[in-house]
């Protein structure tokens, strides 16, 4: 389902732990890693489509989080061509996703990545809160980077992105 922009309706998810440390998640067999996200079907609600994906992908059920907030906003990224299947290619431009925020109130162990018959991950782990600009597939870096200052407000206390950078960028120069 494609709105008419040629953007296909998604969520993406930001799971947090106590420690404001985020869910990332291996893909099957590839190198990568991203936030759990997916689409949203025709009649159904971005927080219903976000419980579902949460389901699938996660295999966390709504009592295992709470939502802490959203986007305001749909955020938009665009697929490179290459990336778009061949029967697509034309119509399918990339991903609107409206952003959730979730705090894990469950345990690690709740986290079952084999909950649905495709798994979109084969290992997880936490990472710094801001981590992931740096080190998800470019043409997704600029909706990470939006989703997460925006829902950064809803944390007390939360560092600030380039705090993050001159922390995480001192460390490195005290390693070598």
């Amino acid at each position: 389902m494609l709105d008419r922009d040629g953007y296909r309706p998604n969520v993406g998810i930001i799971l947090i732990n106590q420690h404001n440390e985020v869910f990332w998640g291996k893909r099957v067999r590839e190198h990568s890693w991203q936030f759990p996200q997916g689409g949203i079907k025709p009649g159904e609600s971005p927080e219903a489509a976000m419980y579902r994906e949460l389901m699938e992908e996660v295999g966390l059920l709504p009592r295992h989080v709470r939502i802490i907030g959203r986007t305001r906003d749909w955020l938009r990224y665009e697929v490179p061509t290459s990336w778009v299947r061949r029967e697509w290619r034309g119509s399918y431009k990339g991903q609107k996703q409206i952003w959730f925020l979730l705090r894990l109130v469950g345990r690690d162990s709740d986290v079952c990545l084999r909950a649905s018959s495709h798994p979109e991950f084969d290992g997880w782990r936490w990472n710094d809160y801001w981590a992931p600009i740096d080190s998800v597939i470019e043409f997704k870096r600029d909706v990470y980077d939006r989703s997460l200052r925006e829902l950064s407000r809803f944390l007390k206390g939360m560092e600030t992105r380039e705090e993050y950078i001159a922390r995480v960028g001192d460390a490195r120069e005290h390693d070598h």
